[in-house]
């Protein structure tokens, strides 16, 4: 079966209706799981209720894990919804922050298809420096796909850059793509971007999405445009995690880019009419 991982943030979303599990990392993984892929999470709670409750939601949705406990809370985000859209306040030295690199981590990342890694859990230099002693223990031909992922304050051109290096595969939205162009000062149409990109940092593939515009996909040798399907949209909360990790998950199973790409399209708008990041897809 196809192994996929993603590593960093796992926390409490604390939405006005309540609390949603979620972290991007986790989204992608429960997300590949639901596509028939074996997905696992890697993160860190903390000693407390928040982490217990966390395990629980885990072991609730079939999300294979290696979690370890650290001497912080459990990671919390302020979620306030504007027309769907979420904003987010994260709270600062969590759990999430202080991800240990363990034995039975670099085992599973060595059998891995897919990584899964962002920006946010690299924001402190505990998690930065497990994330990339597990990018360096991959297969050569997996999936590193790196989710950008701009949050607050949280990023830098540095470690923007580094991680790149390590990717093969990346993914941005065209709200980061701006972010990108002036961190680069690059002067160029989002496409233009998308394939300096892969020149520059020598990618697979480019994942540009545009909310309820569109979504692109760039390789080196093709691209696949697909307009966003209109839905009622309850939240947005894990849908682009929810895309990705359908995405790769049917490229790892031979499907073509273009079939890849419907179906990450059409898992990601089944994600936008449900509140909350793990809702489980219909049955085929």
């Amino acid at each position: 079966m196809i192994k996929i991982v993603g590593i960093g943030e796992l926390l409490w979303d604390l939405l006005p209706d309540g609390k949603k599990a979620g972290g991007a990392p986790v989204n992608f993984a429960f997300h590949a799981s639901q596509s028939g892929a074996d997905g696992y999470a890697i993160s860190a709670i903390g000693d407390d209720a928040l982490g217990e409750e966390l395990l629980q939601e885990l072991n609730n949705n079939k999300i294979k894990y290696l979690i370890e406990k650290a001497d912080y809370p459990t990671g919390t985000v302020q979620v306030d919804l504007k027309n769907g859209i979420p904003q987010y306040t994260i709270n600062e030295h969590v759990a999430w922050d202080y991800i240990p690199l363990t034995e039975d981590m670099k085992q599973l990342v060595s059998e891995a298809d897919a990584i899964c890694f962002g920006t946010l859990a690299q924001r402190s230099e505990v998690s930065r420096n497990t994330t990339v002693e597990l990018l360096k223990m991959t297969k050569p031909d997996a999936y590193r796909l790196y989710d950008i992922n701009l949050r607050q304050h949280f990023y830098s051109k540095e470690l923007i850059v580094k991680s790149l290096t390590y990717a093969n595969a990346f993914k941005i939205n065209d709200e980061e793509i701006e972010i990108l162009k002036d961190i680069f000062s690059i002067e160029m149409e989002n496409e233009h971007v998308c394939y300096w990109l892969i020149s520059q940092f020598d990618l697979k593939l480019v994942i540009l999405t545009a909310g309820e515009s569109y979504s692109i996909i760039y390789t080196p040798d093709e691209s696949s445009m697909i307009e966003t399907p209109k839905v009622n949209v309850a939240d947005t909360v894990g849908a682009g995690d929810c895309f990705s990790g359908v995405l790769i998950a049917s490229l790892l199973s031979g499907n073509s880019l273009k079939e890849s790409h419907k179906k990450a399209v059409k898992a990601a708008a089944h994600v936008c009419s449900h509140p909350g990041a793990w809702i489980p897809h219909p049955k085929e």
